[in-house]
Formats: C-alpha cells, sequence, structure tokens
C-alpha cells in the first residue's frame, strides 16, 4: 500500500474530467486526474459542441483548435414521406457570441485536445487507476485506488469530484441514489462514410416507425449515425454487422443512402437518470455521474463541461482561502440545469420515437407541413436556438448574484451570463469575451469614465491576484475598452452616457451588478466570496 497527497482528486477522465482539470489548473490548483480506462475514448460518442461550451473552453486557448478541426453546421434538411425540406439552424439569436454556430466535432478529438492542453501544463490521466474505496473525514478524503497490477494506493485529498460516467463509483461509494429509467427502444450508433446526402448539413429521415439521423463529421469518418431499430427487434448485444445497419437505413430512406467503411457501429439503450445530490461533504459529482439523458439537443457532453467549469473555480477559491460556503452554491446552480436539460430531452426524444398512430402522423405529415411557418417565427427559433446553445443558462437565484441599487432596466442581470460585443484597447481590435477570458474575476466599469472615484481602482489593487478592472466606455483614451459601435454598453445595459457596475466570475456570468459605484456593498461582497489577498492554492 502506497501513499500519497493532493488537493483536488478527480475520477474520471471524459470530457467533464479533463476540462475540470484543465480548469483547475489555470486556476493555479494542480489536480490528480485518474482514469481506469487504458486509453481515452476512439468513437465519436459525443458530437456536437454547443456555442456557450466554445465561450468556457475559449480562455484555456482550445476553443480555436476544436473549431479548426470540427465542421460548423448551420442547416437542416428534413426527409419525410414525399417531401424534403431544408432550414438554416443557429441563424438567429445568436449576435452576441464569437461562435454563433453548433460545432460538430467527434467526442474522441474534443478529449484529445484537452488532453493536449494538460500536458502543456505538465499534467497527464493516470490511467489504468480505478476508485475502490473511500472514507470522508473533517478536513481530507482518504481514497483506495487499485493500480492495474494490482497494487493498491492510499490518497488522501482535500476534495474528489466524480466525473466517472453513468456507472459512476464516486456516487456510488457516496451513497448518492441515481435516480431514473431506460428508455425501451434500441438504438444503432455508426461511424460511417454515406452517399447519397449532401455534405454539410444534418439529414433527418421521419417514418412512421422513429427517425434516422446523419450528422456531419469531419473525423474519425464523415458521418455519424443514429437511428431506433423497430420495438420487436431482439437487437443483439453483439456490435451489428454493416448490412444489419444498411438494412435498417434503407427503411427509413428508402434505399436513397448507401453506407460504407464504417469505423465504429454498436447497439445502446438510452437511460434518463439524475443523481439526488450533486455534493455529499467533500464529494462531487459532475457531468454524467450527475445527469444522462437522451442525445436530443446534443446537451450531454456541454452540460458536464459547463458542471466543471461552474466548480473548477470555486474549488480553486476556497483551496486558497475563500470561504468555504462558495462550494454550496455548485448544487444550487446546477442541479436545476440538469433537470431542465433531462425535461427537455426527453420531451424531444418522447416526440421522436413515439410510434402510436397519432405521434407517427405529427411526426411524418403534421411536422413537415409546419415547418416552413416555424421558419418564419423569428423569435421562437431565435429563443430554441439560444436555448439549445446553452446561452440562455443563468443563476439569478443563487447567492452569487447580487443586485444593488439602481441597475439598468435592460441589459443582463446578476446570475446572467455576459454577452460579447465588439471593443477597441489600445487600437486593437478585441471583444468583451476577449477582456475577460482570464481566470479571474473581471470588475467592469461601464460609461464615462470621469465618473468613477479612485476608490474603485483601490478595489482592484486590493484583490489583484484574481479581480482585473476595465472600463468599458465611449470615450476613447488609453488602457479602456472603447466602444467604438455602441454595441457594447447596449448589451452591457444601458446608452452610452449611462453607468453601470458588472462584477463578471470566473465563469462568465455575473456576480454583482450595481447602477453606480456602491463601495460598501462592492467591497463587502469582494471580501465574501473572493480569496483573502495573499491566500494559497
Amino acid at each position: 500500500m502506497t501513499n500519497s497527497q493532493v488537493d483536488v482528486l478527480l475520477v474520471g477522465a471524459g470530457p467533464t474530467g479533463l476540462a475540470l482539470a484543465a480548469q483547475l489548473a489555470a486556476h493555479g490548483v494542480r489536480p490528480r486526474l485518474v482514469d481506469r480506462g487504458l486509453d481515452r475514448a476512439r468513437e465519436s460518442r459525443a458530437l456536437a459542441i454547443q456555442p456557450r461550451t466554445l465561450e468556457v473552453l475559449a480562455g484555456l486557448g482550445v476553443s480555436d483548435e476544436l473549431v479548426r478541426l470540427g465542421n460548423r453546421n448551420m442547416r437542416l434538411v428534413l426527409h419525410a414521406p414525399g417531401r424534403q425540406l431544408a432550414m438554416p439552424m443557429f441563424d438567429l439569436g445568436l449576435a452576441d457570441t464569437a461562435y454563433p454556430y453548433l460545432l460538430f466535432l467527434s467526442q474522441a478529438e474534443t478529449e484529445r485536445v484537452l488532453a493536449d492542453h494538460l500536458a502543456t501544463r505538465g499534467l497527464a490521466v493516470d490511467r489504468g487507476v480505478e476508485l475502490v474505496g473511500l472514507a470522508e473525514h473533517e478536513d481530507h478524503v482518504v481514497c483506495r485506488l487499485r493500480h492495474r497490477d494490482g497494487h493498491e494506493e492510499q490518497a488522501e485529498a482535500r476534495f474528489v469530484v466524480g466525473c466517472d460516467g453513468a456507472h459512476s463509483a464516486v456516487r456510488k461509494l457516496a451513497g448518492v441514489p441515481f435516480v431514473g429509467a431506460t428508455y425501451p427502444q434500441t438504438f444503432v450508433l455508426a461511424d460511417v462514410e454515406a452517399d447519397g446526402v449532401t455534405p454539410g448539413a444534418v439529414h433527418v429521415f421521419v417514418s412512421p416507425k422513429g427517425m434516422l439521423f446523419l450528422f456531419p463529421l469531419v473525423r474519425p469518418a464523415s458521418w455519424r449515425l443514429l437511428a431506433m431499430r423497430p420495438r420487436d427487434d431482439a437487437s443483439p448485444a453483439a456490435a451489428p454487422s454493416l448490412a444489419e445497419v444498411q438494412a435498417l437505413a434503407d427503411g427509413y430512406t428508402g434505399a436513397t443512402v448507401r453506407l460504407h467503411d464504417p469505423l465504429w457501429m454498436t447497439n445502446f439503450r438510452l437511460h434518463h437518470r439524475a443523481a439526488t445530490r450533486y455534493r455529499t461533504g467533500r464529494l462531487f459529482l459532475a457531468g454524467d455521474a450527475a445527469h444522462i439523458h437522451s442525445p436530443a439537443g446534443a446537451q450531454g457532453m456541454n452540460t458536464g463541461i459547463q458542471d466543471a467549469t461552474n466548480l473548477a473555480w470555486k474549488l480553486a477559491h476556497v483551496l486558497r482561502g475563500a470561504d468555504p460556503a462558495l462550494l454550496d452554491t455548485y448544487e444550487p446552480e446546477r442541479a436545476p440545469i440538469g433537470r431542465m436539460v433531462l425535461r427537455m430531452t426527453d420531451r424531444a426524444f418522447t416526440i421522436a420515437t413515439a410510434t402510436n398512430p397519432v405521434a407517427a402522423f405529427a411526426r411524418t405529415r403534421l411536422a413537415p407541413a409546419l415547418l416552413p411557418l416555424a421558419a418564419k417565427a423569428t423569435k421562437g427559433r431565435a429563443y430554441l436556438f439560444r436555448t439549445v446553445a446553452e446561452l440562455n443558462i443563468r443563476y439569478r437565484r443563487s447567492p452569487l448574484s447580487v443586485d444593488v441599487g439602481r441597475v439598468p432596466r435592460r441589459g443582463p442581470r446578476a446570475g446572467d451570463r455576459i454577452p460579447d460585443a465588439p471593443v477597441v484597447h489600445n487600437g486593437v481590435s478585441t471583444t468583451v469575451h476577449a477582456a475577460v477570458a482570464g481566470p479571474g474575476w473581471h470588475l467592469l466599469l461601464c460609461g464615462p469614465t470621469r465618473q468613477w472615484p479612485e476608490e474603485m481602482e483601490r478595489v482592484g489593487r486590493r484583490h489583484r491576484e484574481v479581480l482585473t478592472v476595465h472600463r468599458v466606455t465611449a470615450d476613447p483614451g488609453p488602457d479602456v475598452l472603447f466602444d467604438s459601435t455602441g454595441l457594447a454598453l447596449a448589451r452591457l445595459g444601458g446608452p452610452a452616457a449611462g453607468n453601470a457596475v458588472l462584477l463578471v466570475r470566473p465563469d462568465g456570468y455575473i456576480g454583482y451588478r450595481a447602477g453606480l459605484a456602491d463601495m460598501p456593498s462592492l467591497v463587502a461582497y469582494l471580501d465574501h466570496w473572493l480569496p483573502q489577498p495573499g491566500g494559497t492554492a
């Protein structure tokens, strides 16, 4: 039995665990990341990255590489009996993000990019290591780890996070129930080449018995196929043959699509389950360990990465001496998001897979007839796209979300995501998001610079280790974020002549908002939630 100590032990090196490790490293914490698998995922599995996920990963410097590798999709093609319809996707409601598209990229590639980033920080996944026991104490957790050669290690960690998927060892050892059920249908997944469909679009074939999807990838194959097997299909556990998958596809496409050169094919079942708690003492759950659901809307991996982004900075702050109550905000902020995603994906999945005559008629006849009308409902489509893109996620009821005094009537509120907009810094074009992409807090002083008292600068100097002060103004000058177009100030809550204070959390959400400088309340907020000056990880 060997012994080791670490501040944070992460169990599970999928996208959630890798993102959490990277975010912790950005905040100065060196976690240990273990995974019982001997290698990372080589299959595509999750295949789409939402705009909000690209935003939160941009601060790590990996989003540009993900975009370079991926396939931006902006079009949906619906194949219904006797007709084919195309409509744009993500063309509305995304003006305030640098990533106004759904990015298709294999999970294997996403994991590789994140792992490569960790390597630049001197971190690697400790593979072939399984968590087999844990005991929580007042100020640490004792974990029993079994290595691939059979020897066991006793590791002490101040915090443990289970990112280890639907069969999470952390969740089971913590005794947290995983409530939900398994869908009755069986599905086929395949990464293949396909002839008969135009590239660069999502193709959906609808029929009375269900739906078949073809999603555009770049690698490891050009297409990801997802199709529901007939309900009376025994669906053997073994991987299907290409002939089986082709026969299934023919039933949906009328034999208009030819599949070839498969890289990976499998039968699988879907579940919808949620952990009853995201935290027990010093143990936390994130990603699929906390919530699993159907792939409808491409929410799973993205929700997990954002769990990680929410939790990472809070762990890092507490390790540097911040109020431990900061960790109490993780579950109240993320659990409602997990439940919302579960409800949304369950409804979409039920509509897509129901085989009763009413559902079949609605899917094959009614939906195609209404689709052109839906395309004209711009407000509804914009809201839908923002919701799927996860740009509408907010934490307004969180203890961290505070509005003070006469706040602007427009723009984001405390708990909302900070919107993006173009600005100019010392003659160089940039954006609001680029300015606040660093790992700390960012205080935005919006409006004429002459109205801000010197005390605001002193606040920044007191917390300079984790806080940066920015002036967003229509007045050009040195070291300001010059709003030459007026978009930034408008999106942040008011006209160029108005003033507002926005304190942006490390995960890009507004924690504190005030109409003018309210020094006592701002200082109290900072002193309460930020690490004390001089704190160490």
